[in-house]
């Protein structure tokens, strides 16, 4: 098991081995934006990975096309519903949708 500290509300959820982090950031901010329903789809789940990114699943090829057409993304993007918590370390991210 381990922790994911949402930015920049500092507040941490508890996150289980394979869970997505769109599942961990809904636990704590229920009305977070996912408007595909996980599908790598919309980009609406975009968010930084500030710390603890080998924690976290790699990038699929799916993730990457989306991620190539949303406007700010970074080295450190992601999308919260392709990114599952490998639970072999604590990630912080930092939440970006308009809640």
């Amino acid at each position: 098991m381990a922790s994911v500290t949402l930015a920049p509300s500092g507040q941490v959820v508890e996150a289980n081995e394979g869970e997505s982090l769109l599942s961990v950031i809904l636990k704590a901010i229920p009305g977070f934006s996912h408007k595909c329903d996980g599908k790598a789809q919309c980009g609406s789940c975009h968010i930084f990975v500030l710390e603890g990114r080998k924690g976290l699943s790699k990038t699929t090829r799916e993730e990457n096309s989306k991620l190539d057409t949303i406007v700010g993304v970074g080295a450190k993007s992601r999308l919260a519903c392709q990114s599952s918590v490998l639970g072999t370390e604590n990630v912080k991210v930092e939440i970006l949708s308009f809640v």
